[in-house]
């Protein structure tokens, strides 16, 4: 049995994807700063902050997903806050990688998370794929430091590829939870001017890319990880009022409120282009939710 080990296994996607493999046949083993409270898979203590890891962790990995990092929306960006979303990505691949050159682990694969902040945040009738350069904000910039440390597994030879995700449509919590909470409070309604496109994925789309990525040694480099189905904020906003049974107003909440509620974390949520899916269906992979409506409707149920 092939062993994979997580870091963020207990996220919003780990959980989840942690089932998929356990599903799937894999052995799962996860990176946790708290090992006490994961007692379904074999877990290891980490502390990417202060440069720790059980070394035992990778003794019986054949692959590593890393999915660790701290969630850009979930506060307002400080300078304190840029500095902790930074930090998450890049100590904690710096430790990873440090361990398997240490113990000079041979990997079957090392899969990292990314993000479509990648491309950056802009509204535009370009449908960005992965040939394309990153964009210019904090988003794409945390983005492409993430995906450097990635990349110096690929420079020591491991089959390296990220996933870059759109927004992931979950029965439980994240983007969705939040904007499903507005709507069922009867506040359905576009943010800004409602043209930004919104790419999306169903979770558990994500998890069978995760796990085509781990199965497929022809996989290698960035791949986007969102449904051919993308819709405008305006779009996304109506059929999710409909999957919900409830009011969709047409008067937009005005860019100025955005941005006084957010600040600059605002331009995530007012601007946005469509990415291409082909890359990944090229591979080979069909997806089982395509289109939006299907796809709230599952997760919504």
């Amino acid at each position: 049995m092939e062993t994979v080990l997580i870091s963020g296994g207990s996220g919003l996607v780990g959980r989840r994807l942690s089932l998929a493999l356990e599903e799937a046949g894999y052995g799962i083993a996860i990176l946790t700063r708290n090992p006490d409270q994961q007692e379904h898979f074999r877990n290891y203590s980490w502390d990417p902050d202060n440069n720790f890891i059980d070394e035992e962790a990778i003794a019986g990995a054949d692959y590593i997903v890393h999915l660790a990092g701290a969630n850009l929306g979930e506060k307002r960006w400080t300078n304190r806050r840029r500095k902790e979303i930074v930090d998450s990505r890049i100590k904690s691949g710096q430790l990873l990688f440090d361990l398997v050159k240490k113990t000079s682990r041979e990997l079957k694969g090392f899969i990292s998370a990314s993000a479509m902040g990648y491309y950056g945040s802009l509204t535009s009738e370009k449908i960005f794929t992965e040939e394309d350069p990153p964009g210019t904000d904090f988003a794409a910039e945390v983005c492409r430091l993430w995906e450097a440390e990635a990349g110096k597994f690929g420079m020591a030879g491991i089959r390296t590829v990220i996933i870059r995700a759109g927004i992931v449509l979950t029965p439980s919590g994240g983007a969705l939870g939040k904007m499903a909470a507005v709507v069922r409070a009867g506040l359905g309604s576009p943010l800004g001017s409602g043209s930004q496109y919104l790419p999306w994925i169903h979770i558990d789309d994500l998890c069978g890319i995760y796990l085509k990525a781990l199965s497929d040694s022809s996989m290698k480099g960035p791949y986007n990880a969102v449904a051919p189905d993308q819709r405008t904020n305006r779009e996304f906003t109506r059929t999710l009022a409909g999957a919900l049974h409830r009011p969709f107003f047409a008067p937009r909440v005005p860019t100025p409120v955005l941005k006084l509620l957010y600040g600059e974390m605002s331009g995530m949520l007012l601007r946005g282009s469509r990415l291409s899916a082909g890359k990944i269906m090229r591979e080979g992979f069909s997806f089982r939710f395509p289109g939006l409506k299907e796809a709230l409707e599952d997760v919504l149920r």
